[in-house]
């Protein structure tokens, strides 16, 4: 029986192997230092951090003011407090990249590190959640104080894994392979969003605070298991890494390196530029459509699934524009042009009262922002020198998720604003009506996204133009340093929820 069940598994693996690559997703991402199964294993990092924004993002926003009737302005703050340590990605990068352990590791200490803090706050949250709600008889200090440390600790292991796990993902995949590893990766995250989302919703249908404690709990648990395995035997030992004699650079001298190769501080202004602008509707899509399009709750409710379609759309299109050769910065610039094109069906559908507009406009905002996050993450990556790889990544890192970060709490005190001057008839009869305050935010982020045209501009014409299609096909990142003439041809984001 053996003999024939080996001979039927090499018949079935013969036939897979006849589909082909074409066929197979990021089959084509395999190579022999990086099989595809130790690939999806180190992948399971972005699950977590997926699981990690939805949690603090969505589920618990809307459990602490409904479930647990806390006050709208202290939620803002515990679910702005894991922000606090977006900045600290570029450190973090850098402390990996030179890291000394006894072990022969610079990676895995920080993913584990970045793991236990993870789990550490989960752990805490759902009691301190209760005690601040005043549905016990302990202090309230105690519960601020203790829901504080929990979404801090969430906060600044989220930031380490996500930092560190790109990192290891770019160490261990060869050059050629960067580009359709982004891709992977960021499919992991879109996946692990979209379906915790799901579970979430599900397990919390029928709320108590005792399910509560079990699905916090249980994602406490879910993000230790799933980071052990996927850093389990990825990280190669180098015992050259325990010599204590060896000159570790300080992150002054660091920066001031990377600064100074590949535009590399234009590169952070258009990341930063470009994630303010697809960030800033995050809160308003769904009020936009129920007070000015008078939709259902469960239409708007729908929209956060056409921006899931529109982000995976996003990521089919840049994984075909990899592996036809085309560079990551116009990629980039093919998203900032959806956006215009996304943000404008938006503004359009009011006068019309379009919902499906509307819907075409919210599906293009996610396929413009998948667009543009994989564009100039596969750039950064293409860009990092030897020993700045955790660096690049971090800064980049910082750079999006600070700047989402104060475009969505901008957004949303700018559309009071407006709207606020627009009711008292400031800007005259026409214009007084709650759509004013939408559109003045949507306008912002459309000139937004001509900004960082215009920033993207001096690297984009960097490219030397008129190759011949197919030179540098199937690359996935720059052929050389944007210092240096480019042969590549020339016709691809979270904290995005």
């Amino acid at each position: 029986m053996s003999n024939v069940a080996v001979a039927l598994n090499n018949r079935l693996a013969r036939q897979w192997a006849k589909l082909g690559t074409r066929f197979l997703p990021f089959a084509d991402v395999v190579t022999e230092e990086l099989p595809l199964s130790r690939l999806l294993r180190l992948s399971l990092f972005q699950v977590t951090v997926g699981m990690a924004a939805v949690l603090l993002i969505g589920t618990l926003n809307r459990v602490m003011i409904v479930e647990l009737g806390m006050s709208a302005w202290l939620v803002a703050v515990m679910v702005s407090l894991p922000l606090v340590f977006a900045p600290l990605r570029t450190v973090i990068g850098h402390k990996s990249d030179n890291h000394r352990s006894a072990l022969g590791w610079k990676r895995v200490p920080y993913l584990w590190f970045g793991t236990m803090a993870q789990f550490g706050g989960l752990a805490i949250m759902p009691f301190a959640l209760i005690v601040l709600s005043g549905d016990s008889t302990g202090p309230a200090i105690v519960g601020q104080l203790g829901a504080g440390l929990a979404f801090l600790l969430v906060g600044a292991g989220l930031h380490t894994v996500q930092t560190v796990g790109l990192a290891l993902a770019t160490d261990l995949a060869p050059k050629r392979a960067h580009g359709k590893v982004v891709v992977l990766m960021c499919v992991m995250l879109l996946l692990g969003m979209v379906v915790c989302a799901a579970l979430f919703g599900l397990l919390l249908a029928r709320f108590s605070e005792v399910r509560l404690i079990q699905v916090i709990q249980g994602t406490a648990a879910v993000t230790l298991i799933l980071n052990t395995i996927a850093l389990w035997k990825q990280e190669p030992r180098d015992p050259s890494r325990t010599r204590g004699g060896v000159a570790r650079p300080g992150f002054a001298q660091s920066w001031q390196a990377f600064a100074q190769g590949g535009h590399a501080i234009r590169r952070l202004v258009v990341v930063a530029l470009g994630t303010a602008a697809f960030s800033m509707e995050d809160i308003l899509l769904e009020p936009y459509g129920g007070q000015i399009l008078h939709l259902s709750v469960g239409s708007t409710t729908a929209l956060t699934a056409l921006l899931a379609v529109g982000g995976l759309g996003g990521l089919a299109v840049a994984a075909l524009a990899t592996r036809r050769g085309f560079h990551p910065y116009l990629l980039a610039a093919a998203g900032l042009m959806t956006g215009v094109v996304a943000f404008s069906a938006v503004i359009f559908a009011q006068p019309f009262a379009s919902a499906t507009l509307f819907g075409i406009g919210t599906t293009l905002i996610g396929l413009g922002a998948a667009l543009f996050s994989v564009g100039t993450l596969m750039a950064t990556m293409g860009q990092a020198r030897e020993g700045q790889v955790g660096l690049a990544l971090g800064a980049w890192g910082a750079a999006e998720a600070t700047s989402a970060g104060l475009a969505i709490a901008c957004g949303g005190i700018l559309r009071d604003v407006i709207s606020h001057f627009a009711m008292s008839g400031t800007f005259g009869d026409v214009l007084a009506n709650p759509a004013t305050g939408y559109a003045g935010v949507y306008h912002l982020e459309l000139a937004m996204l001509f900004a960082t045209l215009v920033a993207l501009g001096p690297l984009v014409q960097r490219l030397r133009p008129g190759l011949a299609p197919g030179v540098g096909a199937r690359t996935g990142v720059l052929a050389a340093p944007l210092s240096a003439p480019l042969t590549a041809s020339l016709p691809l984001s979270p904290s995005h929820s």
